[in-house]
């Protein structure tokens, strides 16, 4: 039984390794490029795949999943914009369950009966880009894009030609007003616009919302007047004082003050949501402007404080997505990739097929087993679905129209880059090539990990000039990205054959690469590439040990499994035994550490701040709360406490500061007792975090 669980949970890994790859590669195509690949509706399919993997296996949550991660790096040739105010993204439901899901979880959360009132604003989902304006005592002083949520792109000049958007404000505006929404294109305008294109003989855009992203990156302003945009304001940032108390108010003030709004119903139940849902579909062909599904928002504002956020995304709202549009096309080979940990990902190379206006030629197909489960054979005609309109993924295949001159996958026993054995190791569903660092794949995305929008960040440092670099043998460790100037200060000789390089490249490289010699902590974890250690892990990890000595320090202790350190690790919650070896083992071997002495005569690692409302008495502290909580949910509790910088632990130790036991309290409240650690109620626990 434990073999067959342990199985399932490797498959599970490995699917979820695969799909996290995939996203991060279409989101980078979505975001940065405007040049999606697939549809909205098949990226929603990969990442509710992803999320129902995480669901049953939380285990996963930290360990490489875009489900911790908003959007995408900015983009090289506008200035960076860090936002006052973290841009986050949405969850996404898919049916009515899950729509029941996301009341019953809020209702929980909330400690909300079945007949307490709890009102939803539905509005449709704009397909456009998500914009962020500042005003400064009612004058507009700053537009800027998402982004990866905390840093975006500076667009001012550009969306100050854009007629929806009001340059200054009325008298009783606040003095800082952060308003956000969505940049966009009508269908109209974008047919215009495509036929100018053909007429010049330029590009098309695929759809509507790369047309709007496009015009607005442009270099000049000019280009941007020249095209007819829209912007629908309805949400806000940084505000130095309320505005409203829910968000009919604040959409009502924001109208009053010149924002175009997008129209918007309001609902107090299940069954009055879904009816808006497929209202909204059966108009969606008919409206100006392309929707991709609708945006469910708890209407009070105060219920949207307590509630929160999670990673990546508000507790109080979610988007649900509309069905995913599929075609039919030939598989007419299946590559082999090599990721960075030695995974081999085999991919499904298709015949070129058009799906949601965007032409999709290839897609993953996650690992032999998952081949094997739906039969797919090189020359099949197989159906073709871009989840959530974005990432391409098989569905199925037409085994019906097979005519017998199909074939079957071969496992591949060796590497394609460096041709070591490649293992499936006993409970692992990926095959892994033994090359370790002699494997030029692993070593080279290795690399275009570390520099990645996540990590470094650094511009002019994509996939192929990593590959050039590598190859020219420029760069060979991360240590080399930035000693690299030093080394090469005259030019940069052996790269100079490539095409596209000169002195302005060399220039603008070695500028980008300074730009980044200082980082946060959490982003230099998620740099160095461990395997299972995500972007929501490292953050977890940062704020635990606050900088890389301390770290560093106690994953050496760490590998002594009786040691204190190595139980304060796992005590981390969603740090198991599996993410935490691979974490100890890292800092375990000899030359990983010179890499770490490397980059720290080169850069600054900026230590941890962890976010909070203020300084409290529970600062610092380590809290945890055992047992039924009356007068407010356990995570709401938890929420709360991590706010206020306390640091919540799932299990009761010597280091434990407070336990906040609760009605039933069973072995943690005796461990705490056995070992004399301040125990308190709801009402103890409510008192003190009042200060």
């Amino acid at each position: 039984m434990n073999s067959l669980f342990d199985l399932e949970q490797e498959d599970a890994r490995v699917r979820h390794d695969a799909l996290s790859k995939e996203i991060r590669r279409h989101d980078a195509l979505y975001y940065q490029n405007d040049a999606p690949e697939i549809s909205d509706a098949e990226y929603d399919k990969l990442r509710q795949e992803l999320e129902a993997l995480e669901a049953k296996h939380p285990e996963l949550i930290h360990a490489e999943s875009p489900t911790q991660k908003v959007g995408a790096a900015p983009s090289k040739g506008f200035k960076k914009v860090r936002h006052a105010v973290p841009m986050l993204s949405l969850s996404n439901v898919f049916s009515e369950e899950d729509v029941s899901d996301f009341l019953t979880r809020i209702r929980k959360f909330l400690s909300l009966s079945e007949t307490d009132p709890l009102e939803i604003l539905a509005e449709p989902k704009i397909d456009g880009l998500s914009c962020s304006l500042r005003y400064e005592n009612r004058e507009l002083v700053m537009a800027a894009t998402r982004g990866d949520g905390a840093e975006g792109e500076d667009i001012t000049a550009n969306v100050k030609t854009i007629g929806d958007v009001p340059q200054s404000l009325p008298s009783n505006a606040p003095d800082i007003l952060e308003v956000r929404g969505e940049i966009y294109m009508g269908r109209a305008a974008f047919e215009q616009l495509n036929k100018r294109q053909e007429e010049e003989g330029k590009n098309v855009f695929a759809n509507p919302r790369n047309a709007a992203a496009g015009s607005v990156r442009q270099l000049n302003s000019e280009i941007t007047a020249g095209r007819e945009l829209g912007f629908f304001g309805y949400a806000l940032g940084e505000v130095s004082v309320s505005i409203g108390e829910t968000q009919k108010e604040v959409r009502e003030k924001l109208k009053s003050w010149g924002f175009t709004e997008s129209e918007h119903y309001f609902c107090v139940s299940l069954a009055e949501v879904m009816d808006v849902y497929e209202d909204i579909l059966e108009k969606r062909p008919d409206l100006e402007y392309e929707i991709d599904g609708i945006v469910y928002k708890v209407n009070r504002l105060d219920y949207q404080e307590r509630l929160g956020f999670v990673a990546r995304s508000p507790r109080w709202a979610t988007a649900h997505k509309f069905p995913a549009e599929q075609a039919i096309t030939r598989l007419t080979a299946i590559d082999i990739q090599v990721g960075r940990t030695g995974a081999l990902t085999p991919v499904a190379r298709l015949e070129p097929v058009t799906v949601c206006g965007v032409v999709v030629s290839n897609a993953t197909l996650h690992n032999e087993d998952e081949i094997k489960r739906k039969d797919i054979r090189i020359g099949d005609l197989v159906v073709i679905q871009r989840a959530g309109d974005v990432i391409p993924q098989v569905v199925k295949v037409l085994d019906d129209r097979r005519d017998g001159s199909e074939k079957e996958f071969e496992v591949v026993e060796e590497c394609p880059i460096c041709h070591s054995l490649a293992i499936r190791e006993e409970g692992e569903a990926v095959r892994r090539c033994t090359g370790g660092l002699i494997c030029e794949a692993q070593a080279v995305e290795r690399l275009k990990h570390f520099v990645s929008r996540l990590a470094f960040d650094i511009e002019g440092l994509g996939d192929k000039i990593i590959k050039d670099f590598w190859e020219c043998e420029l760069v060979r460790s991360p240590v080399d990205i930035f000693t690299l100037e030093e080394r090469n200060k005259d030019t940069l000789t052996p790269i100079r054959a490539k095409e596209g390089w000169g002195d302005l490249s060399e220039k603008n490289l070695f500028e980008s690469i300074n730009d980044r010699r200082e980082i946060e902590f959490n982003r230099f974890i998620y740099a160095l590439g461990i395997r299972q250690i995500g972007e929501a892990t490292a953050k977890m990890l940062a704020a635990r040990y606050g900088n890389l000595e301390v770290l560093r320090e106690a994953m050496i202790e760490a590998q002594s499994h009786e040691s204190e350190a190595y139980q304060a690790l796992i005590d981390i919650d969603g740090i198991g035994a599996a993410m935490a070896d691979d974490l100890i083992g890292f800092f375990a071997e000899d030359h990983n550490l010179e890499v770490l002495d490397g980059l720290a005569q080169q850069i600054t690692i900026k230590p941890f701040e962890r976010q909070q409302i203020a300084e409290s008495p529970v600062t610092g502290k380590t809290v945890v709360f055992t047992g039924k909580l009356v007068q407010f949910s356990r995570q709401e509790a938890k929420a709360k406490a991590e706010v206020l910088g306390a640091k919540v632990a799932g299990s009761v130790s010597k280091k434990t500061d407070y336990v906040v036991a609760g009605e039933d309290s069973g072995s943690k409240l005796k461990k705490a007792q056995e070992l004399g650690v301040t125990v308190l109620n709801e009402d103890e626990w409510l008192e003190l975090i009042k200060g």
